[in-house]
């Protein structure tokens, strides 16, 4: 079994998030041995905001390819951070840095992905921690995806390699019909067709990224949308509308705005 998970950098708030995250792979690990996992991370937390701010106070108006290859720094310290904390309780894993990935992003083309790399990887170990947010252009040059971009990866990358399972882990578990952390009373809502997710992201729910959306409808990929709390509720998005979405409203309440903290 092949799982694509993306943790976004919420969920990375600090020293003690990584190896939350790091107990929470070693435990999913023993819980399917014969699972097989590429892990996609965003920068911690604030972080992209942080070197966007640090490049436009150098430059004003900073050019893509060094804006890019500054941000690439946060997802790369990401990548090694996880590793390093899956190291120190006994969890082997292969990081990956962005020219690894297969990822190969041309704006006027869109991304394709060449994932032979990955696949080898995955032949010897059952963790590869991935970049997320970022390409490489045909010339070799770093490209980032836009921003919520490691959602986009995590779609890409779980098509190319026939995943088994895709699954986008945030700070809240799924959708809910209003913002959880503003309304006590919002429900979870545990079944979204792609088109209503992106409806709702037309009206200012941005809790996957859009393109990621479309490019898991274009290859029929399911996501799960959850949190690292096993116990908790998540939300199975579908490619195609299904009837079930009804009983939770989707099409008839007006959502209020549910705002994803990182990518």
């Amino acid at each position: 079994m092949l799982s694509v998970l993306k943790i976004g950098g919420s969920v990375f708030r600090d020293d003690a998030a990584y190896a939350a995250a790091a107990g929470f792979l070693r435990d999913r690990l023993a819980a399917t041995p014969d699972e097989r996992l590429v892990v996609i991370v965003s920068a911690q937390y604030g972080a992209t905001d942080a070197l966007l701010a640090e490049a436009t106070a150098i430059a004003g108006d900073p050019a893509q390819q060094a804006l890019d290859l500054l941000w690439s720094t946060g997802e790369l310290r990401s990548v090694a951070l996880l590793a390093l904390h899956l190291q120190r309780i006994g969890v082997s894993a292969v990081p990956f840095n962005v020219h690894q990935t297969g990822l190969v992003s041309e704006r006027a083309t869109g991304t394709t992905v060449r994932p032979l790399r990955l696949l080898a990887a995955l032949g010897t170990s059952r963790i590869v921690i991935v970049p997320g947010f970022l390409g490489v252009s045909a010339g070799g040059t770093i490209a980032s995806l836009g921003r919520g971009g490691s959602d986009l990866t995590a779609v890409l990358l779980a098509s190319a390699v026939r995943a088994d399972a895709c699954e986008l882990i945030k700070d809240v578990p799924g959708y809910f019909t209003a913002d959880p952390h503003r309304d006590e009373h919002a429900t979870p809502i545990r079944h979204l067709s792609i088109e209503d997710a992106l409806a709702m992201a037309d009206r200012g729910c941005d809790l996957v990224q859009r393109a990621a959306l479309i490019a898991a409808g274009s290859a029929a990929l399911p996501l799960i949308i959850r949190s690292m709390d096993a116990a908790a509720p998540v939300t199975h998005v579908h490619s195609c509308r299904d009837d079930r979405s009804q009983h939770h409203g989707i099409r008839h309440q007006d959502h209020s705005r549910r705002a994803a903290v990182g990518a």
